[in-house]
Protein backbone atom coordinates (compact mmCIF):
# COMPACT_ATOMS: atom_id res chain seq x y z
CA UNK A 1 0.00 0.00 0.00
CA UNK A 2 1.44 3.48 -0.57
CA UNK A 3 0.48 6.01 1.36
CA UNK A 4 0.63 9.78 0.74
CA UNK A 5 0.18 13.14 2.67
CA UNK A 6 -0.02 16.31 1.80
CA UNK A 7 0.78 19.76 3.03
CA UNK A 8 0.48 23.22 2.06
CA UNK A 9 1.82 25.99 3.71
CA UNK A 10 1.87 30.22 2.93
CA UNK A 11 5.32 31.86 3.53
CA UNK A 12 5.44 35.54 3.21
CA UNK A 13 8.26 35.87 0.99
CA UNK A 14 9.16 36.27 -2.79
CA UNK A 15 9.56 33.23 -5.32
CA UNK A 16 13.22 33.83 -5.85
CA UNK A 17 13.86 33.82 -1.62
CA UNK A 18 12.19 30.61 -1.47
CA UNK A 19 13.45 28.73 -4.20
CA UNK A 20 16.78 29.59 -3.46
CA UNK A 21 16.18 28.49 0.39
CA UNK A 22 14.66 25.50 -0.49
CA UNK A 23 17.37 24.64 -4.22
CA UNK A 24 20.21 24.56 -1.17
CA UNK A 25 20.69 20.95 0.29
CA UNK A 26 22.81 22.80 3.15
CA UNK A 27 19.24 23.72 4.64
CA UNK A 28 17.31 20.15 5.03
CA UNK A 29 19.04 20.34 8.66
CA UNK A 30 17.80 23.66 9.86
CA UNK A 31 13.90 22.60 8.78
CA UNK A 32 14.40 18.85 9.82
CA UNK A 33 14.26 18.01 13.94
CA UNK A 34 17.34 17.76 15.67
CA UNK A 35 15.74 14.45 17.44
CA UNK A 36 16.84 12.64 13.72
CA UNK A 37 20.45 13.50 14.14
CA UNK A 38 19.98 14.56 10.75
CA UNK A 39 23.62 14.25 8.83
CA UNK A 40 24.67 15.20 5.25
CA UNK A 41 27.21 12.52 4.12
CA UNK A 42 27.76 13.30 0.65
CA UNK A 43 29.40 16.39 -0.65
CA UNK A 44 26.79 18.62 -1.70
CA UNK A 45 26.81 21.71 -3.96
CA UNK A 46 25.22 25.02 -2.99
CA UNK A 47 22.39 24.86 -5.48
CA UNK A 48 20.98 21.15 -6.21
CA UNK A 49 20.01 20.07 -9.41
CA UNK A 50 19.12 17.03 -11.76
CA UNK A 51 20.16 13.51 -10.66
CA UNK A 52 22.16 14.87 -7.82
CA UNK A 53 22.27 12.29 -5.15
CA UNK A 54 22.57 13.13 -1.83
CA UNK A 55 23.49 10.74 1.35
CA UNK A 56 22.51 10.95 4.58
CA UNK A 57 22.66 9.54 7.98
CA UNK A 58 18.94 10.04 9.75
CA UNK A 59 17.72 8.49 13.42
CA UNK A 60 13.84 8.52 12.56
CA UNK A 61 13.53 6.45 16.12
CA UNK A 62 15.54 6.51 19.01
CA UNK A 63 18.18 3.90 19.05
CA UNK A 64 17.36 3.10 14.69
CA UNK A 65 20.02 5.10 12.81
CA UNK A 66 19.28 4.59 8.53
CA UNK A 67 21.39 5.51 5.75
CA UNK A 68 19.22 7.03 3.20
CA UNK A 69 20.46 7.68 -0.40
CA UNK A 70 18.21 10.19 -2.20
CA UNK A 71 18.05 11.70 -5.85
CA UNK A 72 16.78 15.02 -6.82
CA UNK A 73 15.05 13.64 -9.64
CA UNK A 74 13.69 16.60 -11.35
CA UNK A 75 13.63 20.43 -11.07
CA UNK A 76 11.53 22.90 -12.63
CA UNK A 77 13.19 25.92 -11.65
CA UNK A 78 10.97 27.90 -9.27
CA UNK A 79 7.57 26.04 -9.88
CA UNK A 80 9.25 22.76 -8.17
CA UNK A 81 11.66 20.02 -7.76
CA UNK A 82 11.45 15.90 -6.53
CA UNK A 83 13.28 13.84 -4.35
CA UNK A 84 12.95 10.10 -4.30
CA UNK A 85 14.72 7.47 -2.35
CA UNK A 86 17.03 5.30 -3.93
CA UNK A 87 18.37 3.26 -0.66
CA UNK A 88 17.03 4.05 2.82
CA UNK A 89 14.42 2.65 5.25
CA UNK A 90 10.96 3.18 2.70
CA UNK A 91 10.27 0.81 -0.05
CA UNK A 92 9.07 4.01 -1.78
CA UNK A 93 9.42 7.57 -1.24
CA UNK A 94 8.60 10.39 -3.53
CA UNK A 95 8.50 13.53 -2.34
CA UNK A 96 7.40 16.58 -4.71
CA UNK A 97 7.86 20.08 -3.79
CA UNK A 98 5.63 22.81 -5.47
CA UNK A 99 6.05 26.33 -5.48
CA UNK A 100 3.37 29.15 -6.64
CA UNK A 101 3.67 32.58 -6.13
CA UNK A 102 0.67 34.17 -4.91
CA UNK A 103 -0.42 37.40 -3.47
CA UNK A 104 2.00 38.54 -0.46
CA UNK A 105 4.34 35.40 -1.01
CA UNK A 106 4.25 31.85 -1.73
CA UNK A 107 2.21 28.78 -1.78
CA UNK A 108 4.18 25.89 -0.84
CA UNK A 109 2.82 22.25 -1.64
CA UNK A 110 4.34 19.54 -0.65
CA UNK A 111 3.43 15.98 -2.31
CA UNK A 112 4.59 12.69 -0.43
CA UNK A 113 4.01 9.22 -1.53
CA UNK A 114 5.67 6.24 0.81
CA UNK A 115 5.51 2.96 1.02
CA UNK A 116 7.15 0.57 3.70
CA UNK A 117 8.92 -2.36 3.29
CA UNK A 118 7.25 -5.40 5.09
CA UNK A 119 3.52 -5.91 3.65
CA UNK A 120 1.16 -6.15 6.62
CA UNK A 121 3.40 -5.43 9.42
CA UNK A 122 4.28 -2.25 7.25
CA UNK A 123 0.74 -0.99 6.87
CA UNK A 124 0.62 -1.60 11.03
CA UNK A 125 3.66 -0.20 11.63
CA UNK A 126 2.78 2.99 9.58
CA UNK A 127 -0.36 3.18 11.43
CA UNK A 128 1.02 3.10 14.69
CA UNK A 129 3.91 5.13 14.16
CA UNK A 130 6.04 5.93 11.06
CA UNK A 131 2.67 8.27 9.83
CA UNK A 132 2.69 10.33 13.28
CA UNK A 133 6.30 11.08 12.37
CA UNK A 134 6.62 11.74 8.98
CA UNK A 135 3.53 14.09 10.15
CA UNK A 136 5.29 15.72 12.67
CA UNK A 137 8.57 16.24 10.83
CA UNK A 138 6.08 18.20 8.10
CA UNK A 139 4.22 20.04 11.63
CA UNK A 140 7.90 20.75 12.49
CA UNK A 141 9.10 22.15 9.33
CA UNK A 142 6.10 24.47 8.93
CA UNK A 143 6.83 25.71 12.07
CA UNK A 144 10.51 26.22 11.31
CA UNK A 145 9.23 28.40 8.10
CA UNK A 146 6.54 30.91 10.08
CA UNK A 147 9.49 31.40 12.26
CA UNK A 148 12.20 31.86 9.98
CA UNK A 149 10.16 33.97 7.14
CA UNK A 150 7.34 35.24 10.03
CA UNK A 151 6.45 39.43 8.41
CA UNK A 152 7.11 40.61 11.88
CA UNK A 153 11.01 40.00 11.41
Amino acid sequence: MIHSLKTVQFVPISLDKAWDFFSSPENLKDITPASMNFEILSEIPSKMYPGMIISYNVSPFPGYRVNWVTEISHIKEKEYFVDSQLSGPYSIWHHEHHFKQVNGGVEMTDLLFYKLPFGAFGRIINHFLVRQKVEGIFSFRQKVLDEKFSEKK
